[in-house]
């Protein structure tokens, strides 16, 4: 499965089909584990779990024993997890069955299938993962409402899960074999809320794109820091694509400069009016923004591949007839991968809030247009009656700070438990979670950075010289957050521009 087929799934209600093929496949792992398992010990079927795999539990309290791996770890705490980010986590445990290599019984993929087709939701907290024998605590309440407990959502209402279930015309979920270890034991949390995490960091990164030209239009910026010669000599590939998708985006502005026309014939300024080089959060776009398009692409590569990996324990394999026990719930590609997506993040917030703040400050910037000076702080009203963005700045400033903050890795911060069996882990659950928050600052500050360009644009009254994609993004903000003059709260501005940023693409 691909990110863009995982999107249709929890963004425009895709229906998931099962094959018979691949029910087939399922049924033969499944019929293979419970002929295996006769005589012999294996962990988490007629084993203890954790540090009590020591233990042998009794023929007579097998099923007894996956009710209660569910029932005890279902122990989160704190808010709960986002309705997209558990649907996203119901996909990926869907997934790993689909590999055939867990001996789940089909009624498990039967009932996860139902819920992500009726729009069923477990209710799950956020805290309790360490992300290493997968996201434990988690999974359990995703378990915790397949077998018809717990709380879930459903038509918009948080309700106990029998009630749900009764409306969708569902049954709870009988178990069998090493059904509840098979749910449980697994980066499907982490890997979810990555997803849908990847899927909004890209969205950004296109956005900073869009803002950048439009801020370098307002600037009156030289076009040359976005020219194939001088991109192309610098082997990095992302700098590359960068630097293509903005000269893309700035197609038909007559706003951008010709430095040759300018400079190399014959210019005989003692003082130059334009900036003969822009600063760097203007300049150096390209070479920004290349490390992270990379990120975002190794990020998707990873993922994508969790998505479709068995990432339980034991691996039931009916092909070689045995059954495996290592450690592929272990988190750390998926921890790693969060940390670097949110430094990423917190990189481009930096980028649009240095931008925000060339545009505001009128002592260094020097805009004109057609002999129209930009306002300090974008003010279109008087100058210290009314106060324009001012205020905005300090929301921006303080909001970029606490992402750099929260950029610290937590991919290193394992501290061992579970009676030192869990001696190494790796935290993949915290760092996705903190991840998603850099996440959302980024799209408040970049609200606010697009609600100052189009401030500066009705300003300068430039509009016809921009770039028709320039054109276009002002023309949809406008229609939710008009231009003004006079002081009014901004609050719900910000939130109904942060709303659009997320809810829509610009073009490349």
């Amino acid at each position: 499965m691909q990110l863009s087929e995982i999107y249709d799934i929890l963004f425009n209600n895709k229906q998931i089909v099962i094959s018979a093929e691949k029910r087939n496949e399922l049924q033969q792992c499944y019929d293979f584990l419970e002929e295996f398992k006769k005589d012999k010990v294996i962990y988490g079927i007629n084993t203890g779990f954790g540090p009590m795999a020591q233990y042998r539990v009794s023929d007579e309290h097998l099923q007894q024993l996956q009710y209660n791996i569910i029932r005890s770890h279902s122990s989160g705490a704190g808010e709960p997890m986002p309705i997209i980010a558990v649907r996203a986590a119901l996909i990926s445990r869907y997934m790993t069955f689909m590999q055939c290599r867990s001996g789940i019984h089909p009624a498990v993929v039967d009932q996860i299938v139902a819920f992500l087709n009726k729009g069923i939701t477990p209710y799950v907290p956020q805290h309790g993962s360490v992300g290493a024998s997968g996201d434990l605590v988690q999974l359990a309440h995703i378990a915790l409402t397949l077998i018809g407990e717990g709380q879930v959502y459903y038509n918009n209402q948080l309700m106990p899960t029998p009630q749900a279930l009764k409306q969708a015309n569902l049954q709870p979920m009988p178990i069998h074999g090493r059904d509840g270890l098979s749910i449980v034991n697994g980066t499907a949390m982490m890997t979810g809320l990555g997803l849908v995490n990847l899927i909004y960091a890209k969205r950004i990164a296109q956005w900073i794109m869009r803002l950048s030209v439009m801020t370098n239009e307002i600037a009156g910026s030289y076009d040359d820091f976005l020219a194939p010669e001088i991109n192309s000599v610098r082997r990095q590939d992302g700098q590359q694509q960068a630097a293509a998708i903005m000269r893309n985006m700035a197609q038909g502005s007559q706003m951008l400069a010709d430095r040759q026309a300018e400079l190399y014939n014959g210019n005989s300024e003692t003082l130059f009016r334009r900036k003969v080089q822009p600063y760097y959060s203007l300049r150096c776009v390209p070479q920004i923004m290349g490390p992270i398009l990379e990120t975002l692409s190794n990020a998707e590569r990873v993922l994508i591949n969790e998505v479709n990996s068995a990432d339980d324990n034991p691996i039931v394999d009916p092909v070689s007839r045995n059954i495996y026990h290592g450690g592929n719930f272990h988190g750390d590609y998926i921890s790693f991968e969060m940390d670097k997506l949110k430094i990423a993040v917190a990189k481009m917030t930096m980028l649009a809030e240095r931008q925000m703040n060339y545009l505001f400050h009128d002592k260094i910037n020097g805009i004109e247009y057609k002999g129209k000076q930009l306002p300090p702080f974008v003010n279109l009203g008087t100058l210290g009656l009314n106060y324009g963005m001012q205020a905005c700045q300090f929301t921006a400033t303080s909001t970029t700070a606490e992402s750099q903050t929260l950029s610290n890795p937590m991919y290193v911060h394992s501290i061992p438990n579970n009676n030192d069996n869990q001696d190494i882990v790796s935290m993949g659950t915290n760092s996705a979670l903190i991840a998603k928050h850099v996440v959302d600052n980024a799209y408040q500050v970049v609200a606010i950075h697009l609600m100052s360009i189009c401030q500066a644009i009705d300003s300068l009254g430039c509009y016809a010289d921009m770039a028709e994609g320039s054109r276009k993004v002002f023309d949809e903000v406008r229609k939710i957050f008009p231009a003004f003059s006079a002081d009014t709260e901004k609050y719900t501005d910000i939130a109904n521009v942060q709303a659009y940023l997320r809810e829509n693409e610009t073009e490349a």
